[in-house]
């Protein structure tokens, strides 16, 4: 069994920063793409950014030159450093892998996510 922990939420200032971490830990062989999402009340999810295993990177144009995304696979953690947030950025933020087991099984695994609030 394999699970995904958010963390590193929080309340900031406008402008502020934050770094969200996502740990997976169970059964894991490999874990391929990771995905930050985040939904804001009454919103749809959206992708924020996402990171494969060859570290290319993609990101939401609303985040972009923002928000940076990273891995370190040693910690099976994916990092979404948050720079200069806006109250828009206001969200509950999950991550999202994409992971093979030790038994060679590929699934799909959600965290609970994190809560993050810009305040103006």
């Amino acid at each position: 069994q394999v699970q995904l922990v958010e963390s590193g939420g929080g309340l900031v200032q406008a402008g502020g920063s934050l770094r969200l971490s996502c740990a997976a830990s169970g059964s894991i062989f490999s874990i391929n793409a990771i995905t930050w999402y985040r939904q804001a009340p009454g919103k749809q999810r959206e992708l924020v950014a996402d990171i494969t295993s060859g570290d290319n990177t993609n990101y939401a144009d609303s985040v972009k030159g923002r928000f940076t995304i990273s891995r370190d696979n040693a910690k099976n953690t994916v990092y979404l450093q948050m720079n200069n947030l806006k109250p828009e950025d206001t969200a509950v933020y999950l991550c999202n892998a994409v992971v093979v087991s030790t038994t060679r099984s590929q699934f799909v695994v959600w965290g609970r996510g994190t809560q993050v609030t810009v305040s103006s």
